[in-house]
């Protein structure tokens, strides 16, 4: 009998759809082979069984400055925890995020001498000072707090996945050892976003109208420089042309960006094929955000054939090419922003050659090829512990 890697997989959530890291692991985990590999998954939200795989839900409760989203404590279920581990005595350990779960997982694997990998899902050192605006004294403190417990982390970490060279450029800043980090991208479902779900009624069954619609996409909370949408939205209802702005996603600051662009259309949260059919028929997607530490939505709307206008930042800036499969602009310059997206506007023969290479470059990111890296570092991981354990 063929023996199964046995993996030890610890998330904070794993709700399907509830964001764009937990569609990223869902793509690993609907890709696993049950012939090859064994999964324990231990985590605070999410279903009550994972496929076939044993699932172990931990204790949680809702975080406070972020609705929809939890932590799990490990600590009223360590009992059981121990008594799962000890009987599926896993080989390798994948560790989500460096929360109290992640840092029992760590230990974990650190007092069993197990190897360990990670993806790079959450920027939160970008969320510092959109968390403390009103408390600006306590910004620095804060954020050397969060890199210390980083480095504590990451450099723990047998093999990092960034999803690009400027957050791992962030990283190792802040000291973070290169040579754990390896660049795991993204993929795109290119039968899901793609420029033949343009559907014409589909934005005018939303505005009432047929003018231009710049189109956003994203939780509304406020470390998305929510700020700088605002003063967008101002520029572009005081000139030419007329446009609709078309708002997509919810959060806690969605009663605020009802309040201040009271002309915007809000969707609330969508499914993704309602999205798909969106995107593909907006001509502009408006993107300030520069905290994301991936930023899946650029990779969307590029692979429906809609032209990019997004922010100098984070992980989603990797995705643009200034001028020639989208524009960037410096993150906090709304004028900068409203001058690209007219540009778009007015010059048909521009934005043809922006979809156009936007499309060719979105085909290079493939989910199948990402996975089969990811199952292929499990076990090059699991080889050299065993080659140290000899």
């Amino acid at each position: 009998m063929q023996h199964k890697l046995r993996v030890a997989f610890f998330a904070e959530i794993l709700t399907p759809e509830l964001d764009g890291a937990v569609r990223t692991m869902y793509q690993l985990i609907n890709r696993i082979d049950s012939g090859r590999y064994e999964f324990l998954f231990i985590y605070g939200e999410g279903p009550v069984n994972i496929r076939s795989f044993k699932s172990v839900r931990v204790p949680a409760i809702t975080v406070p400055i972020n609705a929809g989203y939890s932590l799990a404590l490990p600590v009223f279920a360590q009992a059981r925890l121990s008594q799962e581990l000890e009987r599926f005595k896993p080989e390798v350990v994948h560790i989500a995020t460096p929360s109290i779960l992640g840092e029992f997982g760590l230990n974990y694997a650190k007092q069993h001498g197990l190897p360990i990998i990670t993806i790079y899902h959450t920027h939160f050192i970008s969320y510092i000072a959109h968390y403390f605006k009103h408390l600006p004294f306590l910004i620095d403190g804060a954020r050397q707090y969060l890199i210390q417990r980083y480095n504590s982390f990451y450099n723990s970490c047998d093999l990092i996945y960034v999803p690009s060279e400027n957050i791992k450029a962030e990283l190792q800043a802040v000291d973070i050892e290169p040579e754990r980090m390896q660049i795991w991208k993204r993929g795109i479902d290119s039968r899901l976003f793609s420029p033949a779900k343009k559907d014409v009624n589909a934005i005018s069954k939303l505005t009432g109208n047929h003018h231009p619609t710049i189109l956003f996409a994203s939780r509304l909370v406020w470390e998305k420089n929510l700020e700088t949408l605002f003063e967008i939205y101002d520029e572009i209802q005081e000139g030419e042309p007329k446009v609709n702005f078309l708002i997509v996603g919810d959060g806690v600051a969605h009663k605020a960006c009802k309040a201040r662009m009271k002309n915007a259309i809000f969707t609330g949260k969508l499914r993704h094929s309602k999205l798909a059919a969106l995107y593909a028929s907006a001509d502009v997607f408006l993107f300030p955000s520069v905290s994301e530490t991936c930023g899946n939505v650029v990779l969307e709307a590029m692979a429906s054939g809609l032209p990019c206008v997004i922010g100098n930042g984070g992980g989603s800036r990797d995705f643009i090419r200034n001028g020639e499969n989208g524009f960037v602009c410096e993150p906090f310059s709304a004028l900068e922003y409203v001058g690209k997206i007219r540009q778009i506007l007015y010059d048909d023969k521009l934005k043809a050659s922006i979809v156009e290479q936007g499309l060719l470059d979105s085909r290079t990111y493939d989910w199948g090829e990402l996975a089969s890296r990811y199952f292929a570092d499990l076990n090059m991981l699991h080889q050299q512990q065993s080659l140290i354990a000899v």
